[in-house]
């Protein structure tokens, strides 16, 4: 029988969860999990695709709604802000502007997670592996406080979003004729983002939710517009893209093959 728990995911910007663990919010959602989005800026650094804002809007603001319309695509109950400053890109100046999220002090932003992991009684929290999946700043930061977090707060089980890189590569080969005709399609024989196949603990089959996780990527209009990579690729290989979402469960080594955040 299920038996319901509270679901964690910690990202550093708005747009971030659809990618990374939508397919996973969407799947506990469904089956009963209370799921819990929690973004540590407001993403105001990023760049913003043409037309998008409206006269006098800024791009905090408009990030912030588009968030709430993905959350409701996912299945999310509740959504929070950290309330710091995006850290913007490796290298700029704002990596350590007051108030940016990647030189916030580890325990008092550890301790503002902390506190709402306690507030949900969460079973299971999810961050980003230590690399923050691809170097940027305030990813690095979300594995650091992440990981405090869940100390502060003793949740049960904590993992560490990623991407399998092997997994990723071969499929960009394999399919390169297809995919290289897309501006802004990823050369595989440079991709280094994620980890091994070899460092994954745990692989979610999110191929019933790839709907939904699409249509929170396209929520985000500022950020993922239509003629973006990820939405132009044809469905079957989005799906072959995203229909998978791997972690490495932090802690206890998980039995071999585990395929779900709440398996016993």
């Amino acid at each position: 029988m299920l038996v319901p728990g509270t679901l964690v995911v910690f990202h550093a910007h708005p747009d971030d969860e659809a990618i990374a663990t939508g397919g996973a919010m969407a799947r506990a959602a469904a089956e009963g999990h209370r799921v819990v989005l929690v973004v540590a800026t407001g993403g105001e650094l990023g760049e913003v695709a043409p037309g998008v804002l409206d006269e006098g809007e800024d791009l905090a603001t408009r990030r912030a709604i588009e968030l709430e319309r993905a959350g409701e695509a996912l299945g999310v109950a509740r959504i929070e802000f950290l309330g710091y400053q995006d850290s913007g890109m490796a290298g700029e100046p704002t990596n350590t502007a007051p108030g940016a999220f990647a030189a916030a002090q580890l325990d008092e932003a550890a301790a503002r997670l902390a506190a709402i992991l306690e507030d949900e009684d969460a079973e299971v929290l999810t961050i980003y592996d230590e690399n923050g999946n691809y170097g940027h700043p305030d990813h690095i930061q979300v594995h650091r406080v992440g990981a405090r977090a869940g100390e502060l707060a003793g949740t049960p089980r904590v993992y560490e979003a990623t991407v399998n890189r092997d997994h990723l590569i071969e499929l960009m080969r394999r399919r390169r004729d297809e995919m290289g005709d897309i501006e802004g399609a990823p050369d595989p024989d440079e991709f280094t983002i994620g980890v091994p196949a070899s460092a994954i603990t745990t692989t979610v089959d999110v191929g019933d939710y790839v709907g939904q996780k699409r249509a929170a990527m396209q929520a985000h209009a500022s950020q993922i517009p239509e003629e973006s990579f990820f939405l132009q690729l044809p469905l079957d290989a989005f799906r072959e893209a995203f229909g998978l979402e791997w972690f490495i469960r932090r802690g206890d080594r998980p039995r071999t093959g585990e395929t779900w955040l709440f398996d016993p």
